[in-house]
């Protein structure tokens, strides 16, 4: 049941986490839209055209959404299908307030959510080991064992876990608030060298949920330099293709297109297709690159309020502008050392 724990753990964040993108996706992107038509106001962006409210609800579905899905399928890819349900139910609990015993109101968030499923996951794998009869063997999947995991472990969560974990979101998010300066562009080095390392991968994944942990505390800055580094890699891979001709291939070309549509719109993944087919002559710029852009964001103070990337968001910034430049000055950072690195196609033949 706990074998190789760490491959267990490592391919149910991965499955959690790509079943909850498009979540993020629908999410980031029409809030974005219905934020880029309000106005600035006391409590931020005030949208007032009846469309664009509309889609601010069907946005805000969506993050509604994102936690719980995260962790029913972090559940699921630990223990199949009975541990969905109660990932839902665990997922939503630890994303809204409960009082605790010793009446404080706590929210845990991301952090909650990935220690509930794992919990979730391994408990319900426990449940499956369970030696019954026939009768209550046909039932277990779809009662006793979502109803008995819910109850044991939602009990757990408000009056055992919730009060640490609460406490640690708490001190996370009061040292994180206090990053200014230098520290804040460490840490924006940091975010953006997770972010173009794997290009949508693991550890591009670790700083997303980092900075959309930190979105839930009412804390911005992390996801404004995770959301100028996600842009990065593909707009500098399609710059380097259309512009060193004598390095890069029509077929790098046509890719280098598509590459710069990707990041555009914040996706990362955009970039892949060229560090397949060159890792190392690409992975050491879009790493810069990202690095440069991020500890702009951080250096600057750029907030981004949409759990999405790219020029598509920035009008869900607190700074259009600044937001825009970090995207195309890490990117040409990033192009012009692919370029430098890059050997002309004649000697690549060789």
């Amino acid at each position: 049941m706990f074998a190789d724990p760490g491959k267990t753990l490592l391919n149910a964040f991965n499955t959690g986490v790509s079943y909850f993108i498009p979540i993020v996706v629908i999410g980031g992107v029409f809030l974005a839209f219905s934020l880029a038509s309000g106005t600035a106001g006391a409590n931020g962006m005030e949208v007032t055209n009846p469309l664009m409210v509309s889609l601010n609800t069907i946005g805000m579905a969506g993050i509604s959404m994102m936690i719980p899905v995260l962790a029913a399928y972090i559940s699921y890819s630990m223990a199949g299908k009975p541990a969905l349900a109660p990932g839902f139910v665990l997922g939503y609990l630890v994303n809204n307030a409960v009082v605790t015993p010793n009446g404080n109101s706590v929210s845990t968030g991301f952090l909650g959510a990935m220690i509930m499923a794992v919990i979730c996951g391994y408990f319900v794998r426990w449940m499956k080991t369970w030696k019954v009869n026939n009768t209550i063997q046909t039932i277990m999947p779809i009662l006793i064992i979502p109803i008995l995991t819910s109850l044991v472990l939602g009990m757990a969560y408000i009056y055992i876990l919730a009060t640490p974990l609460g406490f640690v979101m708490d001190w996370l998010t009061g040292v994180l608030g206090s990053l200014q300066g230098g520290s804040a562009v460490v840490l924006g080095l940091v975010i953006g060298v997770m972010t173009a390392f794997d290009m949508g991968g693991p550890i591009n994944k670790t700083a997303s949920t980092f900075t959309m942990a930190i979105m839930a505390s009412g804390i911005y800055g992390p996801n404004g330099m995770f959301r100028v580094a996600v842009a990065v890699p593909p707009i500098a891979c399609g710059l380097a293709a259309l512009i060193a001709k004598n390095k890069f291939d029509d077929a790098d070309r046509q890719m280098g297109i598509s590459a710069l549509f990707m990041g555009c719109i914040g996706i990362t993944e955009g970039a892949i297709p060229f560090a397949v087919k060159d890792l190392g002559h690409t992975l050491p710029g879009i790493c810069i690159g990202s690095a440069v852009g991020a500890a702009l964001a951080a250096f600057q103070g750029i907030d981004c309020y949409v759990p999405h990337g790219g020029f598509i968001v920035a009008l869900a910034t607190n700074n259009v502008a600044l937001f825009c430049l970090d995207i195309v000055i890490g990117s040409v950072v990033a192009a012009a050392i692919l370029i430098a690195m890059k050997p002309t196609l004649d000697k690549q033949a060789k």
